[in-house]
């Protein structure tokens, strides 16, 4: 009997514990008044704030005195208030006093700060397209520029062959292919922007395309997409997934071999596993592999947690993500899990 009471105990002990970790934990270093600076993202303001800086919209505080009261801009001062006992992070009137009363308050010059640099994913969000095979292939191709140029940009006039597919288009390249490293599940095909053009005739089934903008040459051989006005979201909430993920990193961009802070990886899971952009999930690097003294079997250690990385874009079976932490180099085929 005594030992069922010690078990019940522990147990009971074991789960109080989970539960005060299942939710903000404030550093034992927080201000208590924070003024926000040029360069600052709502990541670097929630870890000042937060030991687990993906629960910051449960301390988040809307102040309805303040204009914009969702949006923190350089020269904000942020407040940290007790609401009903709990504690809470609000924006400051500009006189300094936290008061429920109605204020004007000028629009402010600057733009209101990124939850993430958004300069390490503007390609991400607007430059890249997850599509499947026979949409790349079966869209027409760049046959030729003007003048049997072989290469184009913007301002030029090129030929392609293919069925017309609208009046605006994108000039696509073929990247990488994805494919689900333990299933070997086909995940998806990234298309890469080149340019953006327009359809102004069309002869049979050759295209005759005017460049509007490029980021590089066109070559022959490139597909045409429908061009695809796709709102782009650059306010992400940081948040833990609603249920449970685990995945791996599947790639990273430019192809390194050791990943750090900001760089931007492929993760094996997406909108059908129930991940959304701000989603925030801790890296775990692979454990060494070491041989037994004894019988000399190959034994591998324990992955051991090494980063945190935030989704800022998914597609139905796999997403892009940020490295916002990385306490070691990290890896292609390390393991990702809820924080």
């Amino acid at each position: 009997m005594r030992k069922l009471l010690y078990a019940l105990a522990a147990t009971m002990l074991l789960l109080t514990s989970w539960a005060q970790a299942d939710g903000p934990e404030f550093r034992s270093d927080h201000p208590e008044r924070y003024t926000v600076v040029k360069g600052d993202t709502l990541w670097d303001i929630s870890a000042r704030f937060l030991n687990n800086p993906w629960y910051w919209p449960e301390i988040w505080h809307v102040n309805p005195q303040v204009r914009n009261p969702h949006l923190i801009y350089p020269g904000d001062e942020l407040a940290l208030v007790y609401i009903d006992g709990q504690p809470r992070v609000t924006k400051v009137r500009s006189d300094g006093v936290v008061k429920l009363s109605p204020q004007v308050r000028s629009e402010p010059i600057e733009l209101p700060i990124p939850t993430i640099p958004l300069d390490a994913i503007s390609s991400f969000l607007t430059d890249t397209r997850i599509v499947d095979v026979e949409t790349l292939e079966g869209a027409p191709y760049v046959l030729e520029g003007e003048d049997g140029r072989i290469i184009t940009g913007a301002g030029d006039k090129l030929y392609a062959r293919g069925d017309k597919p609208a009046e605006n288009v994108g000039v696509f390249r073929r990247s990488n292919s994805y494919v689900d490293p333990d299933t070997g599940e086909f995940l998806g095909l990234e298309a890469r922007a080149i340019a953006d053009g327009e359809v102004t005739s069309d002869s049979g089934d050759v295209l005759t395309v005017m460049l509007k903008r490029s980021n590089e040459e066109v070559r022959i051989g490139d597909r045409l997409l429908v061009s695809q006005d796709r709102p782009i979201n650059t306010s992400f909430n940081p948040s833990a997934p609603e249920g449970d993920i685990q995945g791996k990193m599947i790639s990273v961009e430019g192809g390194v071999s050791q990943i750090g802070q900001y760089d931007v990886v492929t993760i094996n899971r997406g909108a059908r596993e129930g991940l959304e952009p701000g989603n925030v999930l801790a890296v775990y690097r692979a454990g060494n592999l070491v041989k037994d003294p004894y019988n000399g079997q190959v034994v591998e250690l324990p992955a051991e947690r090494a980063g945190l990385m935030m989704v800022f874009q998914t597609y139905d079976k796999l997403s892009y993500g940020l490295v916002l932490q990385a306490t070691r180099p990290l890896a292609v085929g390390d393991t990702v899990r809820n924080p």
